[in-house]
């Protein structure tokens, strides 16, 4: 059995987003400026509102995927494309940027936990100038899997004849949240060609003869079999897999492109209001 050694642990560096949001991220730092195909992961979690309140306000994007998951509070979001949602407790978002999109997110709560993720998913070039789509689900639109001590459940790919309700047709990216008891061992088979990594929010534990600690960030080596125990004080983190599309990034804020030519042209293309040009209608389950 060929078991994902640790490859490296990265450590999270505080970021000011949006109007003001206090965020942690992994990906998309001066340690890791990107882990083909993702870009960015940010995580967010306070019950201070001064680090939320203000909420990320219109922003633009175009050439990638995010992927929203809300473990605790409430979104609203809006956007260009004429979608109107509200991201609640254990439900998540996909948007694909695309061609261009022009969004806001703001917390629909001014106390209380707020409480996520958001990862940045590359296109390749022959999907960056694509349509705009955004689907958004609610916590009872994933699979949870209860086993002995275990809870795991399903947001992309599969686990256990289970699957998420979102596909990815470029990256396969798979995503599962999972939540162990005191000493609990957790398995899983990856592909080798998929690029991956835990990050684990709560508690502690061992990946292979690794010892990660709370807010570790750890990306997996080579090998098909992820093998994990929690500590005894439990542990949950997310893991998450994608395919390499292997192609150039040349990234500038919400911009994530191939060339620097076309870097400008998406600025210019914003600054002279081009940047959105179709309006898709919503997904929700």
């Amino acid at each position: 059995m060929n078991i994902k050694p640790v490859d490296r642990i990265i450590k999270t560096i505080k970021v000011t987003e949006g109007a003001g949001v206090t965020v942690y991220r992994s990906i998309g730092t001066p340690a890791l400026r990107n882990f083909d195909p993702f870009i960015m992961l940010d995580y967010f979690g306070s019950d201070v509102p001064d680090d939320y309140i203000a909420g990320f306000p219109d922003h633009p994007h175009r050439g990638f995927n995010t992927f929203t998951y809300m473990l605790d509070g409430n979104m609203l979001h809006q956007d260009s494309m004429g979608n109107r949602g509200n991201l609640t407790a254990g439900g998540a978002q996909w948007m694909k940027a695309g061609s261009g999109v022009i969004h806001s997110e703001m917390p629909k709560q001014a106390e209380g936990l707020m409480h996520g993720f958001q990862l940045w998913i590359n296109l390749p070039a022959q999907a960056k100038m694509t349509e705009p789509s955004y689907q958004e689900f609610s916590a009872d639109a994933f699979s949870i899997i209860e086993t002995d001590g275990q809870r795991v459940k399903v947001l992309l790919g599969e686990y256990q004849n289970s699957r998420g309700p979102i596909i990815d047709p470029y990256t396969h990216v798979h995503y599962l949240d999972v939540h162990l008891d005191a000493g609990v061992h957790f398995e899983h088979n990856l592909s080798s060609e998929l690029s991956s990594f835990i990050y684990l929010f709560e508690g502690s534990a061992q990946i292979a003869d690794t010892h990660i600690d709370q807010h570790n960030f750890v990306t997996l080596g080579d090998g098909e079999h992820i093998s994990l125990t929690a500590s005894q004080e439990g542990a949950r983190f997310i893991l998450v897999a994608g395919r390499p599309i292997g192609e150039p990034i040349v990234q500038h804020g919400p911009f994530v492109m191939n060339t620097q030519a076309e870097i400008h042209r998406a600025i210019e293309d914003y600054q002279n209001g081009k940047l959105v040009q179709q309006k898709p209608a919503m997904v929700t389950a």
